[in-house]
């Protein structure tokens, strides 16, 4: 037998008393732990219950990197064309204005230069929000121009990967972004200055096969999903199961694709610790 009975039957509340539970108070992870966004914000995006790093954009990683959150953002306004006059479901330019309202971003990176750790470092970091973290001309040529301040002001490059790979309504321009970004990399390579490269969750595509794995020190975050082709591509062109943990972080990194594997907790700490040895100077 229940223990409460409603006595009175036909309730009901108007509308404007009736109370909303605030959206996104509750984060559930993967593995079906249930965290407090606000705890989750606190320990940086990581749920304390699995371990599990919860997919960011640039706003978080500039609060994590810069001091004191404090940055100079270059390009800021750069946007995209429609040179191809793409249409799909929709046209690529309505889609275009579309998230950009929806994610207040112009693209899918964003470049800032700030003190980390009171030195110098360029940060470009891209947005999966924006179409999937695609590269299109505008993400090449903000990199291109990241890389070129960099090496103008002789300052260490940090490259953010977060992507599904190239921009399908930009087509060949968004294949040339490939030669492009990683002849702009041979240029800082030539200049000595340092790269690190940040492959988080996930970086797949034509990122993968250009930029995010040239770093001077290539990284990761834990379990982010790292390859050229999704796992289901490569099962149906080889024919073969594929091995526990593919296109994982750590399979990456047994396998001598990552220098190191960094919890988001140590990220700082770590790029800077690298930066320091690179650069055979006093460690921060």
């Amino acid at each position: 037998m229940a223990w409460f009975k409603r006595k009175e039957k036909g309730i009901t509340t108007a509308t404007e008393d009736k109370k909303d539970v605030p959206k996104g108070l509750w984060y559930k992870s993967p593995t079906g732990k249930i965290i407090d966004t606000d705890e989750l914000a606190r320990n940086l995006w990581v749920s304390p219950e699995d371990d599990f790093h919860v997919r960011i954009g640039s706003k978080e990683y500039f609060e994590i990197l810069f001091d004191n959150n404090e940055f100079k953002e270059l390009d800021a306004k750069m946007t995209s064309k429609d040179p191809l006059i793409f249409v799909d479901t929709k046209k690529y330019s309505d889609r275009l204005k579309d998230v950009m309202d929806k994610t207040k971003l112009k693209d899918a990176v964003r470049t800032a230069v700030g003190k980390s750790k009171e030195k110098d470092l360029v940060v470009c970091c891209m947005d999966f929000a924006f179409i999937g973290g695609s590269m299109g001309a505008v993400v090449g040529e903000k990199i291109a121009r990241g890389i070129d301040y960099s090496i103008k002001h002789n300052i260490p490059f940090l490259m953010i990967s977060k992507s599904g790979g190239a921009r399908m309504m930009e087509a060949a321009y968004s294949l040339m972004q490939l030669a492009k970004t990683s002849a702009k990399l041979a240029q800082l390579a030539e200049a000595k200055i340092p790269y690190i490269s940040l492959c988080t969750d996930p970086t797949t595509g034509g990122t993968t096969a250009s930029y995010a794995m040239l770093g001077d020190i290539n990284i990761s975050e834990p379990g982010a999903l790292i390859g050229f082709a999704g796992p289901r591509v490569v099962r149906d062109t080889t024919g073969k199961d594929l091995p526990e943990g593919f296109q994982t972080s750590e399979f990456l990194l047994e396998h001598g694709f990552l220098d190191f594997i960094t919890p988001r907790k140590e990220l700082k700490d770590k790029i800077n610790l690298y930066l320091d040895l690179i650069l055979n100077q006093e460690v921060r």
